[in-house]
């Protein structure tokens, strides 16, 4: 019998698209790298197709190379649930990564899990990107709880996550890492050849919103701060790259009534992991506008990518960018968002690409595992 260790992730990978996807093949090489049998246990389905924002849930890359991914839960059959619960708790691997970002999640992660460690062996340990969503609704807590008495310990990639989720387990082993880096989409490559492949113009300024589009992105905020004088005299462009998840009317009225359309390059459709690289290059820095927030997964691509960030003063951004250093910190508004795009150019790229290239040494995948690993133990400790 082999001695090698075995670990499973719970959670979306190809043939799903999109950012936790990439996070989870990412993080089953890394267990390879470091001598782990690794395997991913993905959806059949993720989400109804009424539930689901976007144009597909699917992906047109091709898969992963080196990496097994077994295509097993269905997020809405009680069935399945079951079927690969028991699937599980018979594989008997070391730990299960479970991937946490909806309640709607609870009742399909919570049963598996459940069902797996039943065999006394696993532990279960969640990497939650979110406890308490951006868009609640009534049953949120309910669903959360069910899920979260399956696990065994907890990796949050916020602090601000961690505080939420010592409200729900506070007597379980937990900590913060920050989100590694996105380093699976490419090298950075020279701005003009980035613009060149995207038809852009290789002298313009350049800001980049990049991600999926809901209300507490803020994307209506930064659109006002658009219509700023100074920004219109600077002659400063907004490359808008990723897929509406909300009804996109309303902001392109927006864009309308501001009289901004000129100043906005609209790449209103999903992005695929090949063309990543050439958006983000693109861009003189990324603005990041939110409401609200816990983490995001843009923060680790700007930073894999050397590009600087204007942020908001909420959730856990600013503590990823720190101001003047990796970007600057706006206030959730259009006056002062508008300030820091224009300090940011009046500083210029450059200044901020020393500690760019600094910090992001700390944001290491081998870091995320060893954390996983040590929840791990402690849970162990803490169960025998």
């Amino acid at each position: 019998m082999s001695d090698q260790k075995k670990v499973v992730i719970l959670g979306p990978a190809h043939p799903l698209r999109g950012g936790l996807a990439s996070y989870d093949e990412r993080l089953a090489k890394e267990f390879q790298q470091q001598g782990w049998d690794s395997l991913i246990y993905t959806f059949s389905l993720q989400y109804p197709g009424f539930l689901f924002p976007g144009t597909t849930q699917y992906s047109t890359e091709p898969p992963p190379a080196g990496l097994n991914i077994k295509v097993r839960v269905n997020s809405i059959n009680p069935l399945n649930w079951w079927l690969t619960g028991l699937s599980l708790k018979k594989l008997r691997p070391d730990i299960i990564v479970v991937r946490y970002w909806l309640p709607f999640m609870g009742p399909c992660l919570g049963t598996i899990c459940r069902i797996a460690r039943s065999n006394k062996f696993s532990r279960i340990v969640c990497i939650a990107d979110n406890v308490i969503p951006h868009e609640k609704r009534p049953a949120d807590r309910l669903l959360t709880r069910y899920f979260l008495r399956s696990v065994d310990g907890f990796i949050t990639m916020s602090e601000r996550v961690l505080t939420d989720l010592h409200g729900f387990a506070a007597d379980k082993p937990s900590r913060f890492v920050p989100h590694p880096l996105y380093d699976n989409f490419g090298e950075k490559i020279p701005l003009p050849e980035a613009r060149k492949k995207l038809g852009l113009n290789p002298s313009a300024k350049i800001i980049l919103f990049f991600g999926f589009i809901r209300e507490y992105k803020g994307l209506d905020i930064l659109l006002h701060a658009m219509a700023n004088e100074g920004i219109r005299r600077a002659g400063i462009k907004l490359l808008i790259a990723g897929e509406f998840y909300e009804d996109k009317r309303p902001y392109l009225q927006l864009i309308d009534e501001l009289g901004i359309a000129d100043g906005v390059i609209l790449k209103t459709e999903f992005i695929p992991d090949s063309e990543v690289k050439y958006i983000l290059c693109a861009a003189d820095c990324v603005v990041q506008p939110y409401r609200s927030a816990t983490q995001s997964g843009v923060t680790p691509l700007a930073y894999h990518f050397e590009k600087p960030m204007i942020v908001t003063n909420v959730g856990g951004l600013p503590a990823l960018v720190p101001d003047g250093k990796a970007g600057l910190v706006a206030e959730p508004n259009p006056e002062s968002i508008a300030s820091q795009i224009l300090r940011f150019f009046q500083l210029g790229a450059e200044h901020f690409i020393p500690f760019l290239q600094s910090e992001k040494k700390k944001y290491s995948w081998g870091q995320m595992v060893q954390a996983i690993t040590d929840i791990a133990q402690a849970a162990t400790i803490q169960n025998v």
